[in-house]
């Protein structure tokens, strides 16, 4: 539970957003649908202006350095220590977000943001593997080790892994055998920096942000993926190309990568009334699955049931396995923060892998 100190306490109450306010939005591309945006700016008569980055350690780096007043940014929970004891977060005043009853109860208090001081849950996920049926003829999912395929020279120039170095080592981890998907063990790293050396070489893998484009435009075939980026490759898909060709796997038993993203507002944003009216508005059940549908981010919101997605066709059944269920949080793997000697012993084995070093 973060503290709240006495030069950065919450807005007052019964607020109306900043006259003439443009909320400044720091996100990944296409993470937001622009029907969302819209309804809101219609609502609050506000424009809303989003800036976007291709990994949270560039974005973090961008609002430590100061000079930019975004409004509204959308970090890993990994990220909420270095951004409260940073001082560069201001913390909520809940009474402008009663929607927060409309997400899963554990939200409430999560085990990262004791009472919600700071963040709400803007997304959750899983971290698996997306392909094209019609390039890659293997049924990856019944693989003894689905991981594997990242690593067979039979799809070398045709796969790609996430422009994440934690959550990319972290699935070489699990790729090991290992579930300490933030060990500091020095042997264990060892074994991930050689098994990335051996993947550049078996497949010499991309490294994207944009597996959801790259995917459906024929770039790559088999890739790392985050299930919101398998489910909105289905819009980028050339015509003529049926959805049907895309396949998702995560392990059914939920054990594998399991996170979720936040809603937080930078202090150093102009428009903090506007921004909080903004949180509340993306967890309104109606704006939030209309949101999932557009752009294939999942909110955890309790009226959102898995089945019934796939019933009234927002997601095609080939993509189930795609949807996040509550007790994969019970069992799967979270992304941690790391403390510095193991953040920079990560990063270095990253940077090497990266640049063709490894």
């Amino acid at each position: 539970t973060w503290d709240i100190t006495a030069d950065n306490r919450p807005i007052t109450d019964g607020l109306g957003p900043e006259k003439d306010a443009a909320l400044k939005m720091y996100t990944y591309a296409d993470y937001i649908s622009p029907e969302a945006v819209e309804s809101f700016g219609d609502k609050y008569r506000v424009t809303v202006e989003i800036t976007t980055f291709n990994n949270t350690d560039d974005a973090l780096t961008k609002i430590r350095d100061g000079g930019v007043d975004f409004d509204i940014y959308t970090p890993s929970y990994d990220q909420i220590g270095r951004l409260v004891t940073s001082g560069l977060l201001r913390p909520l005043n809940h009474s402008y977000i009663p929607n927060i009853t409309n997400v899963w109860p554990v939200f409430s208090n999560p085990w990262y943001d004791g009472q919600w001081r700071y963040s709400v849950p803007y997304t959750v996920y899983t971290t698996g593997i997306g392909w094209r049926t019609d390039q890659i003829p293997a049924d990856i999912g019944a693989l003894a080790n689905p991981y594997d395929v990242l690593w067979d020279p039979a799809y070398k120039n045709q796969t790609a892994v996430i422009d994440d170095g934690h959550t990319a080592m972290s699935m070489v981890l699990l790729k090991l055998g290992k579930t300490d998907v933030n060990t500091s063990s020095a042997d264990d790293l060892a074994k991930v920096a050689d098994a990335l050396s051996q993947m550049r070489k078996n497949t010499a893998p991309s490294i994207t942000a944009t597996m959801f484009n790259d995917l459906p435009a024929g770039l790559i075939s088999v890739s790392q993926m985050w299930s919101d980026d398998i489910i909105s490759a289905r819009d980028y898909l050339p015509d003529g190309v049926s959805p049907d060709v895309l396949r998702y796997w995560f392990p059914p038993d939920g054990k594998g990568l399991v996170d979720n993203d936040l809603l937080v507002t930078p202090r150093s944003g102009k428009n903090p009334v506007a921004a909080q009216l903004f949180i509340n508005h993306m967890l309104d059940p109606e704006v939030a699955k209309s949101n999932f549908a557009s752009v294939g981010s999942q909110s955890p919101q309790v009226s959102i049931d898995p089945d019934a997605l796939v019933k009234s066709g927002i997601i095609p059944a080939n993509l189930k396995t795609a949807i996040v269920r509550p007790e994969y949080f019970d069992v799967g793997y979270r992304i941690l923060e790391l403390d510095p000697a193991n953040d920079a012993a990560g990063r270095s084995i990253w940077r090497a892998f990266k640049t063709g070093r490894s």
